[in-house]
């Protein structure tokens, strides 16, 4: 059985390079984009999907439920990174790199506390994952897909771990038992006839 670790669809926030509100839907790009995704998957496996509950990974995991016919867990602990008061600030006007080691957000989480909510919910999917009959199809952001190859998983030869580019919709997948070994890593191959010079 396998894992299929999937970063959310395109929203207008990621094409213009804003910080993302929570309640940010996908675009239309991303509309497409999670269509294909769901067509790649569709006869795949999947039996189960866990989900971020914010909306641009909710409306991703809904057109991978509908086709495969799996039923979506909502869990908190796979959102993104909260950056709180800077939300909505375009990456352009903001004074210092967000993403540096020592940023901590106003109004947001630490490395370290988004770190951990991480770690707690990767630990629930593997959980879930070896109680499952199939595959599970796990949709999530592009902060914690970097967090769970960095702290939990076996990055594949020739990977360098802090240069992987999850592009919108990629799908990593991770076999089980052990829930280590990356078998494809941020594959976009869906999107190859579908959207044009999908952003990463």
């Amino acid at each position: 059985m396998a894992i299929y670790l999937i970063r959310h669809g395109e929203t207008d926030a990621n094409a213009a390079r804003i910080v993302q509100r929570p309640t940010v839907p996908l675009s239309a790009r991303g509309r497409v984009q999670a269509a294909a995704l769901a067509r790649r998957l569709a006869a795949v496996g999947i039996v189960g999907v866990a989900s971020s509950d914010l909306n641009r990974a909710a409306e991703t995991a809904a057109a991978l439920a509908t086709a495969t016919g799996a039923v979506v867990e909502w869990d908190a602990g796979l959102q993104e990174r909260n950056y709180g008061d800077v939300r909505g600030i375009a990456y352009a006007d903001l004074p210092e790199d967000i993403f540096g080691p020592a940023y901590a957000p106003p109004g947001g989480e630490t490395w370290e506390r988004f770190h951990a909510r991480v770690d707690a919910a990767w630990e629930r999917v593997t959980a879930r994952a070896a109680g499952t009959p199939g595959h599970l199809a796990v949709v999530t952001h592009g902060l914690v897909c970097q967090r769970i190859l960095a702290a939990h998983l076996d990055p594949p030869p020739g990977c360098v771990v802090g240069e992987t580019a999850w592009g919108n919709t990629c799908v990593t997948t991770i076999d089980g038992p052990t829930w280590r070994r990356v078998g494809t890593l941020a594959c976009m191959t869906h999107l190859a006839t579908v959207v044009a010079g999908a952003r990463a």
